[in-house]
């Protein structure tokens, strides 16, 4: 039996019971469309107000419960990691017969670009800048001196830390859950299911079902929010660094609406028609940009600072998994890696819904180097090209990138690296990465707005597409947030008002994904232990 027959049947079978397949979930909808239509007209009438109030959880939340973030993502990475090396890694998601839908290539292309959004763009440069120059006071805690050789090293050390291993590994444990309770245990294709293992048949009570999932789309919605917001702040500083434009209002309002016209668009078209074909270009992009770098930046010093990077990264690995801002400071830790923990957190739920849709047919193990292990390794070689190329540059004054990053915000510096390419040929690559940033973001975007729109839809079935009002309704309040968010919040970083956003929505989700992790540990270490030896019985 192949995936779609089981889409197929599942789809006869909700339809038989519910007779609703396709309405408007209401319990979800009017309340998540309810809160953030105020958020949206909080911002239009006082968005100095939603700036603030942002602001303040901000600090609340990564304040008081630091230390959960940090001991979530690293206890996400022993599992991923003992559940990929074990015999658990030859199970097969939808049974021994099930077959895959996508190609090896095409289904990475589509799990990387639909992961990563702008940030492996925008941070490959301007992150571990900030960190060697020590704009915003990252490294005042620690002792390292600013623009030194132990300062490019823990640049590229905190970058490995923050956006490899641990980050993808939030994603693989939502992912996987989803993935096995759905094609393997027959559950719905929904967060709910994932919690079915702690709570049983208490998941099926309406009120529970329709508060999860109303808070895993508060979550997503802030947290695309915030990703188009910080992708904007890129494309309108690169526009201001290289040609000039103005960044003020009418700009952000400007291209906020063309984004959201994209990726609105893709996601109506669907996930062959859209997602799929976004996700193809967009992924040779980035491997022509890599490609590119490498063999004419040093590579001789690429691979040497990655190296000295990565003995970085594993020598401080637990200091900075544990720490919750008593190592490195506000600056550093609540900053950057705790805000980074909210963004990828936010997403995980969702994201786990779109990561096992299309994993059926494929191993645990094979799952786990696709959605772990290849994100991480392309993110490491990423930031070593980008990153160790933009060091080398800064040491050797060739551009003073942290200059431009003082002068011009967190996501300035990219655009003065890209303007000192070899050959003149920013000129060309410049207008390219812009391109990259809109696919980068409509591919992610797309794809969670799709699935917004699906948890919002009753008797909603893998094989079908939810509702294209439902799509619009939930692309218009992304973009419009995150217009308001980046034109009026962006504070000394420029992008203040974005993080302070991510930080929201990965509350409202980081106790539905500390149970999501209970709930992995019981189904595969616990669970599957008992159906075996219960079959050898």
């Amino acid at each position: 039996m192949d995936w779609r027959r089981i889409g197929r049947l599942k789809m006869k079978e909700t339809k038989e019971k519910t007779g609703s397949a396709g309405l408007v979930r209401k319990g979800v909808f009017i309340p998540a469309f309810v809160i953030m239509a105020i958020v949206v007209a909080i911002g239009f009438i006082n968005n100095e107000g939603l700036a603030k109030g942002a602001k303040a959880f901000f600090g609340f939340s990564l304040g008081k419960f630091g230390w959960l973030y940090q001991l979530v993502a690293v206890v996400s990475v022993v599992v991923i990691a003992i559940v990929t090396c074990s015999k658990l890694g030859d199970m097969r998601i939808g049974g021994a017969n099930a077959k895959p839908k996508y190609p090896f290539g095409t289904w990475f292309a589509m799990t990387l670009t639909g992961g990563i959004a702008v940030g492996i763009v925008n941070w490959g440069i301007n992150e571990p800048l900030i960190y060697y120059g020590n704009v915003y006071g990252e490294l005042d805690q620690l002792g390292i001196q600013a623009g030194t050789q132990e300062a490019a090293r823990f640049a590229l050390g905190r970058c490995f830390y923050n956006w490899t291993f641990v980050p993808y590994a939030m994603y693989a444990v939502s992912g996987l859950l989803i993935a096995y309770m759905y094609f393997n245990k027959k559950e719905k294709l929904s967060v709910i299911s994932t919690l079915k293992p702690l709570f049983g048949k208490k998941t099926e009570n309406p009120i529970f079902m329709n508060t999860v999932d109303t808070l895993c789309s508060l979550a997503i919605t802030l947290g695309m929010a915030s990703g188009l917001g910080t992708g904007l702040a890129l494309l309108i500083s690169g526009l201001n660094v290289v040609y000039k434009i103005p960044n003020n209002t009418f700009i952000w309002v400007l291209l906020g609406g063309i984004a959201t016209l994209i990726f609105t668009s893709s996601a109506i078209l669907g996930v062959d028609k859209g997602i799929r074909r976004l996700a193809s270009l967009n992924s040779k992009i980035f491997y022509g940009l890599l490609i590119f770098l490498f063999i004419t930046g040093p590579m001789a010093i690429i691979l040497s600072n990655s190296v000295s990077g990565l003995g970085e990264w594993l020598n401080n690995f637990f200091i900075w998994g544990l720490d919750s801002g008593d190592v490195g400071g506000e600056a550093l830790t609540r900053w950057w890696t705790l805000a980074d923990w909210c963004s990828w957190i936010a997403y995980a739920p969702i994201m786990g819904i779109f990561l096992g849709k299309i994993a059926y047919g494929r191993t645990v193990r094979e799952f786990m180097i696709i959605n772990w292990v290849m994100p991480s390794l392309f993110g490491i070689v990423w930031f070593s090209v980008w990153g160790g190329t933009g060091l080398n540059w800064q040491m050797n004054g060739v551009v003073d990138m942290v200059g431009v990053i003082k002068e011009s915000g967190a996501t300035a510096g990219v655009w003065a690296f890209l303007q000192n390419l070899p050959l003149g040929l920013g000129i060309i690559i410049i207008p390219v990465v812009m391109i990259t940033l809109m696919l980068s973001f409509s591919t992610a975007a797309d794809s969670m707005t799709s699935t917004i729109a699906s948890i919002c839809t009753k008797g909603q079935n893998m094989e079908e597409e939810p509702p294209k009002s439902q799509k619009l309704i939930w692309g218009i309040l992304i973009g419009s947030i995150s217009i308001i968010m980046g034109a009026v919040a962006g504070g000394v970083r420029g992008i203040d008002g974005v993080k302070q956003l991510a930080s929201v929505g990965g509350f409202l989700v980081l106790f539905v994904f500390l149970l999501q992790l209970i709930a992995f540990i019981k189904t595969f270490f616990v669970d599957l232990k008992k159906e075996k030896n219960g079959k050898k019985e």
